[in-house]
């Protein structure tokens, strides 16, 4: 009785809580499950639990005459901890920030069918589900897979404007690729190579339907290797939108987006010169910007330096693959593009070409560009309802054209990394010492059933120009550092080792009549 009665007068001393103060503490939050709210303090039921209940409640209206701006929570209040933070969007961010209707239909109709004029050479990106550039994985194997499969264009991997610059254009008498070599240097000739590919393409098969993807970030070295590929392809695209290191160190990539003037200028030195001398167009490949109002300044310069196209991946520079792509912006972007007369194609997330053509009839573009999903797997561009092949067909049509061009074996076998299941039991195997065209042809089962014969055929003289497996060129390392090396479980056979000095070896007998004798189009007609 004692304590109650003790418990009853500190009661009675405690001033009455108001509607407005629980609404204060009890402030509402959004989740995407369930509405909470503090449904009371009444300090008999703070006294009867350790901490406050939180049920659904009626959301709690405010007075319309309060002004002040309610009490903060303090951090020891139990109930504080258990409020969940409301982060924002990114998408919905970018929709608040964004207050212009981009309402394309509203346009004039002369706006509307405002076209910038393709060059006769050119192409028009407009309706096009294209493959997008990719380092690795856009070598010309999977370019050619990907227009095997129906891919309407295909864009080369950035190759960077310095590494091209001093090359020499040469047909290759075995394939008809047209390739852009260059002398390596001793440090990587490891396999004995009198030259290196910097550039590789199948003028037959891509013909109409390739981009040419340049690393700048000077005008005149852009122009400067541009030139030296301008007349074998079909278009000219500067890459402002790849975050990788190897680009951005440069200042070239998404780094331009940092340097607009430096980025306009490099287009328009293109435009002005590449356009008129080459009849082909020049485009550009960027990223969203940190706002919309930044991304809507830096295309409405870049739209009137001349170009054709832009392609937007809609991502930041920050964001990595695995982040969903923000559509919040693409509107905008297309809407800008239209009034300019230049095709917008959009590229972040697209999952195959009905996915594209959804893309582009939802926010008015006019053309799509699929990356990974292309990366694993050329059925994406086929259109719906063709029948889709299984992972072991495109896989051995990839090491078919990689043996037609004479692809290096080091890129072919990351591409099919890219194709090949991870649950699959050749996938592991696949990443050991698979050193030769032989070896991965009878690692994946291609030179069995039907077909069989004629791979393992094409694998032997692959590797022997490329000189791989039997036909490796092993080089004697030199001084202290191959001493070391030889000494390391193996006994020195002559005195010549024990010096360092280079040891004759006996040279390979080759049965098979030599590739360079054979027809010139052989191997291309393989495939």
């Amino acid at each position: 009785m004692a304590f109650r009665s003790f418990h009853s007068r500190i009661l009675s001393r405690l001033p009455t809580i108001s509607v407005l103060t629980v609404a204060a503490f009890g402030r509402r939050v959004t989740t995407p499950t369930t509405a909470i709210a503090i449904r009371t303090l009444n300090p008999l039921s703070t006294m009867a639990s350790t901490a406050m209940a939180i049920d659904p409640v009626p959301e709690i209206a405010m007075p319309p005459t309060a002004t002040a701006e309610p009490a903060a929570v303090p951090e020891e209040t139990p109930a504080a901890a258990k409020v969940p933070k409301v982060q924002r969007n990114p998408e919905e961010a970018a929709a608040a920030e964004s207050t212009v209707n981009w309402n394309i239909s509203a346009l004039p109709e002369e706006v509307l069918t405002r076209r910038v004029p393709i060059p006769l050479r050119g192409v028009d990106y407009r309706g096009k589900i294209v493959l997008a550039p990719m380092v690795r994985s856009g070598e010309l194997p999977a370019r050619l897979l990907a227009l095997k499969y129906g891919a309407d264009l295909v864009w080369g991997p950035e190759t960077v404007d310095h590494s091209l610059i001093g090359t020499t254009r040469r047909v290759n008498p075995r394939t008809g690729c047209i390739e852009w070599t260059r002398p390596p240097s001793q440090s990587h000739n490891k396999a004995g190579h009198e030259e290196n590919v910097i550039f590789r393409i199948d003028p037959s098969r891509e013909e109409g339907k390739l981009v040419f993807q340049i690393g700048t970030s000077d005008p005149d070295r852009a122009l400067a290797a541009a030139r030296l590929v301008a007349a074998d392809v079909s278009g000219i695209d500067v890459n402002a939108g790849c975050p990788k290191p190897f680009s951005t160190s440069g200042g070239m990539g998404a780094a331009l987006l940092k340097t607009p003037d430096k980025l306009v200028a490099i287009l328009e030195n293109l435009t002005r010169h590449i356009i008129p001398e080459f009849q082909i167009g020049v485009s550009v490949k960027i990223r969203l910007l940190e706002t919309p109002t930044q991304t809507e300044a830096l295309v409405r310069r870049l739209v009137k330096t001349g170009i054709t196209g832009l392609t937007i991946h809609c991502r930041t520079t920050p964001m990595r693959p695995r982040e969903r792509a923000i559509r919040g912006q693409l509107r905008m972007i297309g809407y800008i593009c239209r009034e300019a007369g230049v095709a917008c194609v959009v590229n972040g997330d697209v999952a195959d070409r009905a996915d594209g053509y959804r893309l582009m009839n939802e926010f008015k573009v006019d053309g799509a560009m699929i990356a990974t999903a292309a990366e694993k797997n050329p059925n994406v561009f086929l259109p719906e309802g063709q029948e889709r092949t299984q992972w072991g067909t495109y896989a051995r049509e990839l090491v078919r054209f990689a043996m037609v061009v004479e692809n290096k074996m080091s890129n072919t076998k990351f591409t099919l990394s890219q194709i090949v299941p991870g649950r699959e039991p050749v996938y592991k195997r696949m990443a050991g010492p698979v050193r030769s065209y032989s070896e991965l042809v009878r690692l994946l089962g291609f030179d069995e059933g039907e077909g069989g014969g004629e791979m393992v055929s094409m694998a032997r003289r692959t590797d022997e120009i490329l000189k791989l497996g039997e036909w490796e060129v092993k080089r004697e390392q030199k001084g202290k550092k191959g001493q070391q090396q030889q000494g390391n479980g193996k006994k020195r056979k002559s005195e010549d080792e024990l010096e360092g000095k280079e040891v004759k070896r006996e040279k390979v007998v080759v049965v098979e009549q030599p590739v360079a004798q054979q027809d010139a189009g052989a191997l291309a007609q393989a495939v």
